[in-house]
């Protein structure tokens, strides 16, 4: 990145809107300024200034707010240009940018900026897209947490935790011919026991996090006309899906996501599955089954009065082996019965009426706790990502390495090596570890202007 590099993106949602942002970034941004704005605004003001274009005509008149370096959220010159949010309005102020001497922003791009600036480190900025890709309070919350900063001190925190430790073990392989005592190996045995502990609460706030972040993908199977799109519904609380006496109504996957608790749960109302001679409910029943692969539940809608038919045995037996099935017996308001949940060698199974809503409430309470949601406090958690979840799961299988290695003290070369390994993957979360086609894979995924 050279130190005339100047970036610039259309910062807020297309469409229209009250006010549209550009942003700027770069060093050096005075001589843009000028040309923009007629002059460089004073410091963290807003300033009231016409946007002007190349030949002079006025683009649009707005608020100019500069930050210099360091004190901006890249850590370089930063401008910021608040117009009138027509896009007409803001593709011509982006336009006159790109000709007064900046490009197109990449994807992620300004966050890039900040963490190679030393601004963020990567789990902070990773958190600003979860941020922006939060579909529910909580998860906007842990991910604002994580932000501030929680995620990466609880990290830190693990990391001192070793390198303390590291100094230890490894002063006594550095220099066996000194005076310096061994390792006790009891204390290094306690003071393992201590960072795995420690280790263990932050992978289980990591994993709830994760839950909240990447959500639950549920998907509805089952006969035609046992009740499916009608779940659907009372699930969500509206008419998400059609629902007829007609088999075959729903003739493509209907998707819909409710929260949970704060996770949200992905829920694909599909095609009955039966062998049908119909082309259209042919792609729908294909459609079914890519939705099925994709999923991490199914919902297996059986209707009461007949039990588990052969057919739908045959249905269970298509399914992917390590999908999850949770048998739904419904319609129990026509035999007059009360829900009810049952754990048996089957798996679980959920008696409910979907056109009452009888049972329903066990049926959420059930997909959470196989979601594997717990009762920590939403405050703790972290929202985390799945490469954050194999760095702390590769940290941990380290710490059980090196733990089986402390009874033995001529294994301290080994020890050493399980420690080291373990605080490079612990700090690859933070990016003081990490590759460049790593950091590409990541801030692609951000929206333009982040």
């Amino acid at each position: 990145m050279g130190d005339t590099d100047l970036i610039a993106a259309i910062a807020t949602p297309p469409g229209r809107g009250g006010i549209g942002v550009v942003r700027v970034s770069g060093r050096n941004l005075a001589t843009l300024a000028v040309a923009l704005v007629g002059r460089v605004p004073p410091p963290r003001q807003a300033t009231l200034c016409t946007f002007l274009d190349a030949d002079g005509s006025v683009i649009d008149q707005g608020l100019a707010l500069y930050f210099p370096a360091p004190h901006s959220y890249t850590g370089e010159d930063v401008l910021e240009l608040q117009g009138h949010g027509g896009p007409a309005v803001m593709r011509l102020l982006l336009a006159r940018c790109l000709t007064a001497g900046a490009r197109v922003a990449a994807p992620g791009e300004f966050t890039l900026r900040a963490f190679l600036n030393g601004k963020l480190d990567l789990a902070q900025a990773e958190s600003v897209a979860d941020l922006v890709d939060a579909t529910t309070a909580q998860a906007a919350r842990c991910a604002a947490r994580s932000l501030q900063g929680a995620f990466s001190e609880a990290v830190h925190s693990l990391v001192r935790g070793l390198v303390d430790l590291r100094m230890e073990v490894e002063a006594a392989l550095d220099f066996p011919e000194d005076d310096l005592p061994a390792p006790r190996q009891a204390g290094v045995r306690a003071a393992l026991d201590s960072l795995r502990a420690r280790l263990d609460a932050v992978f289980r706030a990591a994993r709830q996090g994760s839950l909240l972040r990447e959500g639950v993908s549920v998907v509805l199977i089952g006969r035609p006309n046992v009740g499916k799109s009608s779940l659907m519904n009372a699930l969500v609380g509206r008419e998400a899906a059609i629902v007829t006496e007609i088999p075959g109504t729903t003739r493509d996957a209907i998707r819909d996501t409710i929260d949970l608790e704060g996770i949200p749960f992905h829920l694909i109302d599909t095609a009955g599955l039966r062998e049908t001679d119909d082309p259209v409910e042919k792609i729908g029943i294909a459609r079914t089954r890519a939705a099925v692969a994709a999923a991490d539940l199914a919902l297996l809608l059986l209707d009461c009065r007949r039990g588990e038919t052969p057919e739908d045995r045959a249905i269970v037996e298509s399914l992917p082996p390590a999908l999850p099935v949770v048998r739904l017996y419904n319609k129990i308001d026509l035999l007059d019965e009360a829900p009810a949940i049952h754990d048996d060698g089957i798996g679980t199974s959920v008696r409910l009426s979907a056109k009452t809503g009888a049972g329903v409430d066990l049926l959420r309470e059930k997909l959470l706790e196989l979601a594997g949601w717990s009762d920590l406090e939403s405050d703790g958690l972290f929202l985390a990502r799945q490469r954050h979840l194999e760095a702390l799961a590769m940290a941990e299988d380290y710490l059980h390495s090196a733990a089986a290695l402390t009874d033995e003290e001529s294994q301290l070369d080994l020890l050493a090596e399980d420690l080291r390994a373990a605080q490079q993957a612990l700090s690859s979360i933070t990016g003081e570890f990490t590759a460049d086609d790593l950091l590409g894979e990541i801030f692609s995924r951000f929206c333009i202007g982040k």
